[in-house]
């Protein structure tokens, strides 16, 4: 069967991540993508994870704690400040973005197109080559369309040179299917 467009995300990352890589988990939500992108890339890894709700934070940290990952940095803030934390020349393997809302929460705070390209525009400098930047995206919630359709203008503009990008969604399914966006560094 093919595979879901977030089973699809971590194949992706699976193929570039190696041992002792950083990697961005720019919306960790519950902490399913932190814990995956903790395990590819091993002790000698790093993942930095971002969220702005606390729940979120608190979440990750159990779910890490249970499979004993020691590798991540839980930041409360939002993906737009992560420049902020990231060192002038830190090389960057692999970011992962969920847009949308935390599932089992509030869903009048979601992401929005000017944060996230705000921290796509900082993450591609820092990306190194065959790095890649994933985004899935959840549009089916207010201001998801808006924010949907922005970051796949922003995409699309990306030079042909120095990027390949990658879209995935089932096409026939009902209820606004999500989109996995890679953006891969040449």
């Amino acid at each position: 069967m093919l595979e879901t467009a977030m089973r699809y995300s971590h194949t992706l990352l699976k193929e570039c991540l190696h041992e002792g890589d950083c990697a961005i988990d720019a919306t960790m939500g519950n902490g399913h993508d932190t814990l995956f992108l903790s395990q590819c890339v091993g002790e000698n890894g790093k993942v930095i994870a971002f969220d702005v709700q606390p729940q979120a934070i608190e979440q990750t940290k159990q779910r890490l704690a249970e499979n004993h990952c020691h590798n991540v940095q839980c930041i409360l803030d939002g993906h737009e400040h992560l420049s902020h934390y990231l060192a002038e020349n830190e090389p960057i393997k692999a970011a992962i973005f969920n847009l949308g809302y935390l599932p089992k929460s509030d869903k009048t705070i979601i992401t929005h197109s000017n944060t996230t390209i705000e921290a796509l525009n900082a993450l591609l400098q820092h990306l190194v080559p065959t790095g890649r930047i994933i985004l899935v995206l959840y549009y089916g919630h207010e201001g998801g369309e808006e924010e949907k359709e922005a970051v796949l203008n922003f995409s699309q503009q990306l030079d042909q040179k120095q990027f390949n990008v990658l879209t995935y969604q089932f096409i026939n399914q009902r209820n606004a299917p999500p989109i996995c966006l890679c953006i891969e560094k040449k």
